[in-house]
């Protein structure tokens, strides 16, 4: 069970508001810090410069949700490159001063994913890492970068992990969420889990986060609370949900997960979460005419 005095809140939202004031949206300078509830909304895997469609119709619902835009990976299609971020900016780029983006794979076809921290700049974070975390209301939020070759590995004691775990024991806040690229846990059939990523699960879970989000396999999915081993656990587990629902295509699923709730693969949208200072509310919202759609309330550990 987390623990937290008022002094000790006041002091880290203070030195958080300090050190990222340059680099955070105004959406998030707002909110943090306050009792208020704060919006998270986003999804990952959007623009393809062959047909923008897709990024066109989600880029207009988060146009018109206020809040702090989380991008979790793959942004750009094919290939990350500085003209592939053209089609980006074209769609998605409408909402760029209040986004939080982390990078996918084909970020990282383009070396280094050059052209990704050049279009994002100070709010990607350190261009060598790509992993940061900043404050959202009364929420603490850590943002990963998956490829994990790229940044000197995710096992435990790489660079990235020792780096989480400094992150959550400097920020033990009741509510919790990470995002980055490639889910743990996904049912979808052209990806589906991806255990490289499980030491820094390990770490999360321990720490008690409370929600993950990913993306990489283009569908929406919805799990319950679970350990990083795949275990329920309604107590503490942490809740993951598969954004990759952006714009660039659907795929199908393979055979469900264990914890799977909800899945599909038919429209495009965003995720949109409500923070409120122990709890939160989920939403999918699909693009126009569409109907599918999700919603629930969870509680912070």
């Amino acid at each position: 069970m987390k623990t937290r005095s008022a002094g000790v809140s006041l002091l880290f939202a203070t030195v958080a508001l300090v050190a990222s004031r340059d680099a955070r949206p105004q959406s998030s300078l707002s909110a943090s810090g306050t009792g208020q509830p704060a919006v998270l909304v986003g999804a990952g895997d959007i623009a393809d410069c062959k047909d923008l469609s897709g990024a066109e119709a989600t880029a207009k619902l988060v146009e018109q949700i206020p809040g702090t835009v989380m991008v979790p990976g793959d942004l750009a299609y094919p290939d990350g490159s500085k003209e592939n971020f053209e089609c980006y900016d074209k769609t998605w780029g409408r909402v760029k001063s209040r986004t939080r983006p982390s990078p996918g794979n084909h970020e990282f076809h383009a070396a280094g994913a050059t052209p990704y921290f050049d279009y994002f700049g100070a709010t990607a974070g350190d261009p060598k890492t790509g992993y940061y975390s900043y404050e959202l209301g009364t929420w603490h939020i850590i943002v990963l970068n998956s490829e994990c070759t790229d940044v000197g590995g995710c096992e435990a004691g790489s660079p990235e992990e020792k780096w989480l775990r400094a992150d959550l024991a400097a920020h033990p806040v009741a509510c919790t969420l990470a995002y980055w690229h490639k889910p743990l846990f996904s049912s979808g059939g052209a990806h589906g889990n991806d255990p490289e990523i499980k030491p820094l699960w390990q770490d999360l879970y321990q720490a008690n986060a409370d929600v993950v989000v990913n993306g990489h396999d283009h569908d929406y999915e919805r799990f319950a609370p679970q350990t990083p081993d795949g275990a329920p656990d309604p107590t503490r587990g942490i809740r993951e949900f598969v954004v990759g629902t952006g714009g660039k295509n659907h795929r199908p699923f393979g055979a469900p997960k264990p914890n799977s709730e909800v899945r599909d693969a038919t429209a495009f949208g965003v995720l949109k979460l409500t923070l409120k200072p122990t709890s939160y509310d989920w939403q999918f919202i699909p693009e126009a005419g569409k109907s599918f759609t999700d919603s629930g309330s969870g509680t912070c550990h």
